[in-house]
């Protein structure tokens, strides 16, 4: 959630980056008018409880004491009213997106996102390759049609050498990460709607996107993020102990309401999905510094499994609400001859962690909210279609170098 104090003294800069990223600016001006209606009746009930404590220790006569009892029941009806209002504001306050840093360019949407850096040979085959789904089948690793029978669209088994080959990715990511300091995690697939809305990933536009469970009142989680990050909610940590680096693997669940039709073919675009996520705890002033730090780790992970990509920088009017700044990798999948997204790497300043109360003692006594990031290790489901992909030869598909100790084996041959 982003500083209301700091909206009401700059309303325009506000303004000027909802504009910039796709959002009515007037909302701005909405959360200021029922702010100001919300001051007006504060005064008012201070008023009244100035007058009936004036004579709380007195005997009044009949006249003030119906006027009291008037006041009264005028006072219930103006803490109703700013109930009421406390709730549409905060209601407003969370479809206010992150303030932008001043380098994101300014784009309508993924179109006008920025290349900032390119990797790795584009892979070249002396035959037609094939997409992860002909793969797939050939080679017997992912079975999408028997999913469709036992659960629905956009779910898949995996089978055979891909399980294999997503426990030793797993391990790969944590190999590399471990060395850097961060701690493993295994965080819940559920959370508590205050956490889940705190963290800005449950407005009432959000919400649909999400899995509900009614009888326990819980959310399932669309990315360990959201359960790894409000881990110190409502904490107070020693600016000596920063950062705090998690890397946590969960299986994620969205229902991808917003694309309808978009991405059907395989297992790019599902219900249900394995990720490991880099999760970073920091002091503001180091944040940056953090975020180009996590963005190396992944490129770390993808130069050392051999798969050609592109690092983006993601325009105002793509970047995700919780977010300040944002990188994407995009991935070089032969079988769509084209890039696609594979890792995300954002830093969220404090929006998350004002919103959870997460926050940091300075060693002078200062207490500030943390600044809080997180970045894609990596997202199972498309690493294995880029392996599959890329690393497809004739008869078989070949593992990358870098996995052979994990696996166990260096192809995957047709059955």
């Amino acid at each position: 959630m982003i500083d209301l104090k700091d909206l009401l003294r700059n309303p325009e800069m506000y303004k000027q980056n909802m504009k910039e990223r796709n959002f009515d600016p007037s909302l701005v001006d909405e959360i200021i008018e029922i702010k100001t209606q919300i001051n007006s009746l504060i005064k008012d009930k201070d008023d009244i409880r100035s007058f009936i404590n004036k004579y709380s220790k007195t005997k009044p006569d009949e006249k003030i004491i119906e006027e009291i009892k008037n006041k009264k029941e005028k006072l219930k009806t103006i803490e109703a009213e700013i109930k009421k209002l406390e709730n549409e504001l905060e209601e407003r306050l969370e479809l206010v997106p992150n303030l932008k840093a001043p380098e994101v360019p300014v784009g309508e949407d993924e179109t006008e996102n920025v290349v900032i850096k390119t990797w790795g040979e584009i892979s070249q085959f002396n035959f037609q390759p094939k997409d992860h789904v002909e793969l797939g089948k050939i080679y017997d690793l992912i079975d999408i049609e028997r999913a469709g029978k036992v659960t629905g669209s956009r779910f898949y088994y995996l089978k055979n050498e891909a399980v294999l080959l997503e426990f030793a990715l797993i391990n790969f990511v944590y190999d590399i990460s471990l060395k850097q300091g961060f701690i493993p995690i295994i965080p819940p697939v559920f959370i508590k709607e205050k956490y889940y809305r705190g963290m800005g990933r449950l407005n009432k536009v959000q919400k649909e996107e999400r899995y509900y469970l009614p009888q326990d009142d819980l959310y399932l989680v669309g990315s360990a993020e959201h359960t790894v990050g409000p881990y110190f909610a409502e904490e107070i940590l020693n600016e000596k102990d920063l950062p705090k680096r998690f890397l946590g693997f969960s299986t994620c669940f969205r229902r991808e309401a917003g694309s309808y039709g978009k991405d059907v073919r395989g297992i790019l675009r599902t219900h249900q999905f394995d990720k490991v996520e880099m999760f970073s705890f920091t002091l503001p002033e180091k944040s940056e510094e953090e975020h180009q730090f996590l963005l190396s780790l992944q490129e770390k992970i993808m130069q050392e499994l051999k798969l050609p990509y592109r690092v983006v920088l993601i325009c105002s009017g793509d970047l995700g609400f919780t977010d300040y700044k944002q990188y994407d990798i995009e991935t070089w999948f032969p079988g769509q001859n084209k890039y696609r997204e594979t890792h995300s790497c954002s830093n969220t300043t404090d929006f998350q962690s004002r919103g959870i109360n997460a926050r940091f003692r300075r060693q002078n006594g200062k207490i500030e909210y943390l600044h809080m990031l997180n970045a894609t290790a990596i997202a199972i489901g498309r690493i294995l279609i880029a392996i599959f992909e890329n690393y497809q030869r004739k008869n078989y598909i070949e593992i990358p170098e870098v996995l052979i100790k994990y696996t166990g084996f260096e192809k995957i041959m047709l059955k």
